[in-house]
């Protein structure tokens, strides 16, 4: 099932889609009036009752024009219902109820194609990565210096302290996923990646599940797009708190590094 809700952004720019390669590099500054600005925010959701509505208030504490945009994974929680309340209550501008569980990627794909905003920026559920970071990943966009930027976790900012092995993986994944891509990234697996509205929409992107990363990143390498890395906050959950990702997942990372850099069109 798919809600919509009449939002404020501007009439929606749905540019050609284009393969890796293909899309003309940006040089100079290429500014966007602050004004104009509007954040499309890319909200996939998979079993995550506890914390959805949290996120949301989050989300709307920002000071910025913004279209929020969430996808159901198909939970079996009861999140479907919170998020029916939430699109009730006008807190939420798009909902899209995918049909069965197909992953964060492909509710990534789904939300990116019904975006308008001239930024997009993916914001996961589960109150791991802060909305309060949100002007330091958009100040190097609007000033018109990049076509997407990083939020890292390891470039000095606050982070709870958790897993050591899955900071090993995570370091490891972005040397190999930059040796690929011939860039400098210090956390090519952070979810926060904030990226032009026209430069996303134009990505083709086909991964379903967590490949969306590695696979988001060598697009953007491949459209020789200009990137930036800024430090976010991090608060990582547990597994006891409901963590997804494990250690088959990281292995599977290593393949769609591989895949979408040598292997994909």
């Amino acid at each position: 099932m798919t809600s919509t809700r009449l939002v404020t952004p501007t009439e929606a720019h749905q540019p050609a889609v284009v393969g890796a390669g293909a899309l003309p590099r940006m040089r100079g500054r290429t500014p966007i009036d602050r004004d104009s600005l509007v954040l499309s925010v890319l909200i996939p959701i998979y079993n995550e009752r506890n914390t959805v509505e949290l996120i949301l208030n989050q989300v709307h504490a920002v000071p910025v024009r913004k279209e929020i945009i969430c996808v159901n994974d198909c939970s079996t929680d009861g999140t479907k219902e919170i998020l029916d309340r939430l699109y009730a209550e006008g807190r939420i501008h798009r909902l899209i109820h995918q049909p069965q569980n197909l992953g964060k990627g492909a509710a990534i794909r789904t939300a990116l194609a019904a975006s308008t905003g001239n930024v997009v920026i993916v914001q996961d559920a589960d109150l791991e990565y802060d909305p309060a970071d949100w002007p330091a990943l958009l100040e190097p966009i609007i000033s018109g210096l990049a076509d997407a930027v990083f939020g890292s976790r390891f470039l000095s900012g606050p982070h709870r302290v958790l897993y050591f092995w899955h900071s090993v993986g995570n370091k490891l994944l972005t040397m190999v996923s930059n040796m690929f891509t011939n860039l400098n990234l210090t956390d090519m697996e952070t979810c926060y990646k904030a990226i032009r509205g026209e430069v996303a929409r134009a990505l083709v992107l086909k991964s379903d599940r967590f490949g969306f990363e590695p696979e988001v990143t060598a697009r953007l390498a491949q459209a020789k797009t200009r990137i930036y890395e800024v430090p976010i906050s991090y608060s990582g959950r547990t597994y006891a708190e409901g963590k997804k990702i494990g250690w088959k997942d990281g292995v599977a990372a290593f393949w769609h590094i591989v895949r979408y850099n040598v292997f994909a069109p």
